[in-house]
């Protein structure tokens, strides 16, 4: 299958993206079939050739998740965005810890206290 996305250029601490097609089984530093734009973070500066990208999108090609948003923001292609997340952030295991952790917790059962409690408030109100 191929893939548009990016491939990293520039010097150290000063990304510059190469918008590439490629197979995806290559690795990022690989060769790429075609090169069809550029971009750089540090400006916002993109530069994309819309033709060449929609035809190889009608190909089949899949654009990654990041070189997708671009498109959206530069009115290449419709749709919604995408939302991308670090690999570092593990969003994923938190929510399934919270949600296991819930589960095992029993849920508070009324003890003797609580009870005269209500029943007291009770008694208030209808004293009132």
């Amino acid at each position: 299958m191929l893939m548009i996305r990016l491939q990293r250029v520039g010097r150290r601490n000063h990304a510059e993206f190469r918008i590439v097609l490629t197979e995806h089984t290559k690795g990022p530093q690989r060769s790429y079939l075609r090169l069809l734009g550029h971009y750089n973070p540090h400006t916002n500066a993109i530069t994309v050739d819309a033709e060449a990208v929609r035809e190889w999108i009608g190909k089949g090609a899949q654009p990654s998740d990041t070189v997708h948003n671009l498109l959206v923001s530069e009115g290449i292609i419709k749709g919604t965005k995408k939302n991308v997340l670090p690999k570092k952030t593990p969003i994923v295991k938190e929510k399934e810890e919270t949600a296991d952790a819930a589960k095992d917790t029993p849920a508070e059962e009324p003890t003797e206290a609580t009870e005269a409690k209500t029943e007291e408030a009770e008694a208030e109100k209808a004293a009132a």
